[in-house]
């Protein structure tokens, strides 16, 4: 429909542009030979009805020449070609250099916010403030360019696959990586091979109660044992995780000291790292049971925003916020074990979007978000590393802003 509308205008602008030509054409001319014998005032009436029947003609081509610029523009609109212009105007605005300040002077500068007590509108025009004055080169840098990375967007959303996700990341963030392809720490098979070491094992010590103790205490030895393989059931059909958690701690499936540390602090890391490059204020900042810091964000630039829905942009940044912890882990250990609450409240968030989100597009938006924050963590390596170490040291929100943006003079 478009392109035959497209065709018709130019037809349309071809005639009116010759209307001029059509109409000396189609008026009465007299001969050359006869021109002495007529006055300039006696023009036939016919010539003059002809005239004006042309001149009638040619402004109704011009109107539907007009009519057809007007559809043109319309459905361009329709379209979103102005969009994409307007899109392409932004991108191509003159962004301010930021001054290279080095980590203490940018401490300086940012620990005049109070992360901890100001609202989320005061952190966001104060920092936004800063990048303006080019003295923060990268707060907000993944909605207002490429963030290092090299999509000119890399907010923007779109459908991903498990196979995609995997390709474009070289295999390292699947959805075992990231602890949500079923691949957990206690199988089905943990928990067979569990119940048969109950049940045998109860009755083992059952029947050498008896032949080895006095037989009142042997009978009574055996009454209980022959009891805990019921308790054993009855407590692995109602409270999994208990017996998932037991067998875990059998297994001896926990990470030392040293490595449960550093998974904090770089899940931490991921999350501070691609929440700032979002643009987002922090809600809070707490020394977590290990006494390292834990970061949390505002879900909008306003705050909780309580009271209304999320907006798709809204959403789409969450998506990726929620997932960088998961795929910091990740990266380095092979496996995420910190990602199950991120989980939880990003499908919270989900309930609040102003679109529907189903089930298909939860998916699509959470393998997206987990490519997202890949490509935002691998681009800017230097500076999440810095980030890394300043977990670890336990720094304050002014210093770990100071370690992404500071840089060494």
């Amino acid at each position: 429909m478009y392109n035959y509308k497209m065709n018709s205008l130019v037809a349309l602008l071809a005639i009116a542009s010759t209307s001029d030509a059509f109409t000396m054409q189609n008026v009465h001319r007299p001969n050359i030979s006869s021109v002495s014998t007529i006055k300039k005032s006696a023009l036939r009436p016919s010539s003059l009805l002809k005239m004006a029947s042309v001149e009638d003609e040619v402004a109704a081509l011009r109107v539907a020449a007009q009519k057809a610029r007007d559809d043109a523009s319309r459905l361009s609109k329709e379209l979103g070609k102005d969009e994409v212009e307007e899109e392409s105007t932004k991108t191509q605005t003159v962004v301010k250099e930021p001054e290279t300040l080095s980590p203490n002077q940018i401490k300086d500068l940012v620990s005049a916010i109070n992360f901890e007590n100001e609202d989320a509108q005061s952190q966001v025009s104060k920092l936004s403030g800063l990048s303006e004055s080019a003295k923060l080169g990268l707060w907000n840098a993944a909605r207002t360019s490429s963030a290092n990375t090299n999509s000119p967007a890399p907010l923007r959303p779109y459908p991903v696959s498990l196979n995609f996700l995997e390709q474009r990341t070289g295999g390292k963030i699947t959805a075992e990586s990231l602890g949500v392809g079923g691949g957990d720490d206690v199988t089905l098979d943990d928990f067979k091979y569990a119940t048969l070491y109950v049940v045998g094992g109860s009755s083992i010590a059952g029947v050498a109660s008896l032949a080895f103790l006095p037989e009142n205490i042997g009978a009574a030895f055996c009454y209980l044992f022959a009891i805990i393989p019921i308790l054993f059931l009855g407590i692995g059909s109602t409270a999994p995780a208990a017996i998932a958690g037991a067998i875990a701690s059998v297994r001896g499936t926990s990470d030392d000291q040293s490595v449960k540390e550093d998974r904090i602090c770089r899940h931490e890391a991921g999350h501070f790292l691609c929440g700032y490059l979002s643009g987002l204020p922090v809600r809070s900042y707490q020394i977590n049971d290990l006494g390292f810091p834990c970061v949390e964000f505002y879900p909008s630039t306003d705050g909780e925003a309580m009271g209304r829905e999320l907006s798709q942009e809204e959403i789409a940044i969450m998506s990726v916020v929620a997932m960088s912890g998961s795929v910091a882990e990740a990266l380095e250990f092979g496996e995420a074990k910190g990602g199950q609450n991120d989980l939880i409240e990003l499908d919270n968030l989900y309930k609040r979007s102003k679109e529907f989100i189903g089930a298909q597009k939860q998916q699509d938006l959470t393998r997206w978000g987990a490519l997202a924050s890949y490509n935002m963590i691998i681009s800017n390596k230097d500076k999440y590393e810095s980030l890394v170490s300043a977990f670890r040291e336990k720094k304050t929100v002014s210093e770990c802003i100071a370690a992404i943006e500071g840089q060494t003079i």
